[in-house]
């Protein structure tokens, strides 16, 4: 090792080591919200039990305040709580990735990889082109955008709307505890709304399953979770035993099979079929169809068309209309049930595809698509 990679590699282990203990630290962490989380909803049912038990009772007004003031509050808290723990295992998994690539570029530069790339690239400019770096710096300004706007159209807007719901079960915890029972009871659906919006959007933005437990089960969630919010039945099946995959061939093919789901579902079909195939490679299949008009019927006169001296011109002419109308006919109610991939989202996903090796193709007039991939013996992104 040379001089100058020797004074490179040092910082670079310094900073792994900085994150090691940086993480022990998430982690204990983490283990305190989940136990402090698990204490207060515990806390806030028996809270609610008890409230829902004095309801109907004799019970003495003062009591049934103090009890929704610490139902409130308690519902405030489990809340937060399990906020900060979402938040806190997000940075966890965020840092544990970055670990790992720093501790992979520290051995590679330990391993003299800055010298062999010096000399691989020889005479070659050091620098991003102008334009290039441009292109970068601006999708990462639309990326940034558009987590922003989904952000405050999204949980943001809802943590208002709770924030206005508590002032109002406040100012009726004094003046009607039964109308504020119930205005407690509207709290609580806002918040688990809001939990539930939330890890929607985390799991867009990037789904941590994904790292945790692999391709298989962030589909089945996908596939679960865009039906039902498209309102159609989406079906999901893996042939063969699944394996781990490098993460960027993981995270590559669950972007390309997300957003054709994503575009299918876009165009109104009435069933939606994801199938994944680990055969000798990666197989997929996202297929989209819905029910069009029933096709003619065929005439025997189509296949056996009667011309010659016994038709008159006339008839014949008449004949071959009716077998045109009858054809014309059957290809449009098959069009009409091809439900075609969207331009846009085929785009991306050809960009996405060329990414990671894999290849997609449309089959059935755009109502299929096909992702074919090797398995990766090794990370994509290789710094050697």
């Amino acid at each position: 090792m040379t001089t100058s990679e020797q004074v490179s590699a040092t910082p670079l282990a310094t900073e792994v080591a900085s994150l090691d203990r940086e993480l022990s630290e998430i982690d204990m962490l983490v283990t305190q919200a989940k136990v402090e989380a698990g204490r207060h909803e515990q806390k806030r049912s028996q809270a609610e039990e008890k409230l829902a038990t004095l309801a109907g009772t004799n019970t003495e007004p003062k009591d049934l305040i103090e009890l929704n003031s610490q139902l409130v509050g308690l519902t405030r808290r489990a809340a937060l709580m399990e906020a900060q723990v979402e938040v806190l295992e997000g940075k966890r998994k965020t840092l544990g990735r970055f670990r790992e690539s720093l501790a992979r570029h520290a051995d590679w530069v330990a391993n003299g990889g800055v010298e062999r790339t010096v000399a691989a690239n020889a005479g070659a400019a050091d620098a991003m082109p102008p334009a290039m770096s441009r292109i970068v710096l601006a999708a990462q300004e639309d990326l940034r955008r558009e987590i922003a706007r989904a952000m405050h159209d999204g949980p943001a807007q809802s943590l208002t709307n709770i924030v206005l719901q508590a002032q109002i079960v406040e100012h009726l915890v004094g003046r009607d505890p039964a109308l504020a029972k119930r205005e407690v009871g509207l709290l609580i659906a806002m918040v688990q709304q809001t939990l539930d919006a939330t890890k929607s959007f985390i799991f867009d933005v990037r789904p941590m399953v994904l790292d945790d437990l692999g391709l298989v089960p962030t589909l089945r969630r996908a596939a679960r979770d865009r039906g039902q919010r498209a309102g159609v039945k989406v079906e999901f099946e893996s042939l063969g035993g699944d394996r781990r995959l490098p993460p960027e061939q993981e995270s590559g093919l669950f972007r390309i099979l997300d957003e054709a789901l994503a575009g299918y579902l876009g165009a109104a079909p009435e069933t939606v079929t994801l199938t994944l195939d680990w055969a000798d490679q990666i197989e997929a299949r996202v297929a989209a169809r819905r029910t069009g008009p029933p096709i003619p019927a065929s005439d025997p006169e189509d296949s056996e068309p009667k011309t010659g001296k016994d038709v008159p011109p006339a008839l014949a002419s008449m004949m071959e209309d009716r077998r045109a109308d009858r054809r014309a006919a059957a290809d449009a109610a098959r069009n009409a049930a091809i439900v075609a991939l969207p331009q846009a989202a085929w785009r991306e996903i050809q960009q996405r595809a060329a990414t990671i090796g894999a290849t997609v193709e449309l089959e059935d007039a755009g109502g299929t698509l096909r992702v074919t991939a090797p398995y990766a013996d090794r990370p994509l992104a290789d710094p050697a």
